[in-house]
């Protein structure tokens, strides 16, 4: 397999109204990777709930939205991807993850963005190797175009519903943008509609959240277990000054979702992820009964010290 490109740590792919591009103290920085396509896979449409069991404990139930993927158990021999988020989530290492687990090269990374048909999207993603406290895994490297232009809620819905990506995949994508978009018109006291996505920042999320949700479905829609999110105490400079962390539109996501404590400092989850965790349905729990059949430790573009780093991606088969 054509090695994907990379990117470092966690990316932090905040769909905020004020300047995206947040200059964490931890530095994040986002490198985003794509992956290759490979041949579309039918999607399984699960008509459940979010659901997960969490240590022994009673599961997690999580409602789905209309345009959401939604758990299911799955029979014996259905796809199945789980993600270990050790050191926590981020959009661009959700892109490395699942490139990885699809099997995708450069070239089919290329042909997904081309699906997107943004133009400053085209040859700015790849999965790479990265190597973290000498220990190989991959990350994603990501070169946006600085642009000038801000979007709104209907500008993204217009670029997604034109684009050549299949019905499915614009569903997942636009249910993952209402939800950043809900979230950020909490945090500033204004309608979805109304929020702004900024430069850099806009395009950032159209490349995570449209490339996952075409990985996702080109997977099959498998069924989705995450770990528990790791949080840290800490803070993080943006347009609007320092905040602690999470911060406020990553609490307002995390209502809901497991989480659990992190040896390190700082941010450990961006918004991005965990609105397509949602999205794409995404149980909370310990490892499914699967058959393994691929896996990859992904980076991001932040490294912990004193803490374990990376997130550990598997796809395969229940039992």
């Amino acid at each position: 397999m054509t090695p994907p490109k990379y990117k470092d740590s966690h990316d932090h792919d905040h769909v905020h109204e004020h300047e995206h591009s947040h200059n964490h103290d931890d530095n994040h920085d986002h490198n985003h990777e794509h992956a290759p396509q490979a041949q579309w896979l039918s999607a399984s449409h699960s008509h459940g709930v979010m659901q997960g069991a969490l240590y022994g404990h009673e599961p997690v139930y999580l409602h789905g939205k209309g345009g959401m993927a939604h758990s299911k158990g799955g029979a014996a021999g259905s796809p199945a991807l789980t993600v270990r988020a050790t050191s926590g989530l981020s959009g661009d290492m959700m892109l490395a993850g699942l490139a990885m687990m699809a099997g995708c090269t450069g070239a089919d990374l290329e042909a997904l963005v081309a699906l997107v048909g943004c133009t400053p999207l085209h040859g700015c993603v790849a999965v790479e190797p990265r190597v973290v406290n000498h220990v190989a895994g991959w990350g994603c490297r990501v070169d946006l175009p600085h642009e000038h232009a801000h979007r709104t809620m209907q500008d993204i819905e217009a670029i997604i519903g034109t684009s050549s990506m299949p019905a499915r995949a614009k569903e997942l994508a636009l249910g993952a943008f209402a939800l950043l978009a809900e979230a950020e018109g909490a945090v500033h006291g204004k309608p979805a509609q109304e929020v702004t996505f900024h430069e850099v920042g806009a395009l950032d999320s159209i490349l995570d959240i449209c490339l996952v949700c075409l990985l996702f479905h080109k997977l099959g829609e498998p069924r989705f277990v995450c770990s528990p999110l790791p949080l840290a105490d800490g803070q993080v400079r943006c347009a609007h000054g320092c905040l602690p962390v999470p911060a406020p539109a990553v609490l307002r996501l995390l209502e809901g979702v497991p989480v659990c404590a992190f040896a390190g400092k700082g941010e450990t989850v961006t918004p991005t992820a965990i609105a397509l965790l949602k999205a794409l349905g995404a149980e909370f729990g310990g490892w499914p009964a699967m058959r393994v059949e691929r896996t990859a430790l992904v980076y991001g573009s932040r490294v912990f010290e004193n803490a374990p780093n990376g997130a550990v991606w598997a796809v395969g088969k229940l039992l």
